[in-house]
């Protein structure tokens, strides 16, 4: 039986709070069981976050979703796996008092790797589908959506020099408009 038996987390810049995490996997003749969250963990490794629930999505190849937050009293951490197919993940920070303001950070996500990504409140998040199949991608949330809250900061907007691998196929028009960060000044 091959397996990996430890969480491996790796923060993708430093204190930035953005985490890959690679779950234990433990494979057999019958497939693999993994534990995909766990709560003592990742907070142990200083991911603050009581997510309260769960959404899922469903895209196509090509598909582009984001850059997204929801603006504080509504601001949302997130956990984030793909569970069939490949994505291309970005997280931005959004924070004022941060060293990283306006910095993306990326990773891909997929059911080969099965590596999840911990974002905390303040970051903008989006993604691109990079496989040929439909991507399936979970997403824990600590907070509630709140129409009257959200936000989002153009995809393309040049300042985050973001190498989104492919050219976006389907974009809804929402995701067209948001404003750059220039534009926007937002800061969570």
């Amino acid at each position: 039986m091959e397996t990996r038996d430890q969480y491996e987390i790796e923060e993708l810049t430093p204190k930035m709070g953005v985490f890959l995490i690679k779950s234990p996997i433990h494979y057999d003749d019958r497939g693999y069981f993994m534990e995909g969250f766990n709560d003592s963990i990742l907070k142990e490794k200083g991911m603050e976050f009581d997510f309260i629930q769960y959404n899922v999505s469903r895209s196509k190849y090509g598909t582009l979703r984001g850059l997204h937050f929801q603006k504080p009293p509504f601001s949302q951490a997130k956990f984030v796996r793909c569970l069939k197919g490949e994505i291309f993940d970005v997280a931005v920070d959004l924070r004022s008092n941060s060293l990283t303001y306006g910095k993306a950070v990326s990773a891909y996500l997929s059911e080969e790797n099965n590596y999840a990504l911990f974002i905390p409140r303040g970051f903008a998040h989006g993604f691109i589908v990079t496989s040929k199949e439909d991507a399936i991608v979970l997403y824990l949330v600590d907070n509630i959506y709140a129409p009257q809250a959200e936000g989002g900061i153009n995809w393309a907007d040049p300042s985050l020099n973001i190498n989104w691998q492919l050219k976006p196929l389907h974009i809804s028009k929402k995701d067209t408009m948001w404003p750059t960060i220039e534009e926007s000044k937002i800061k969570l």
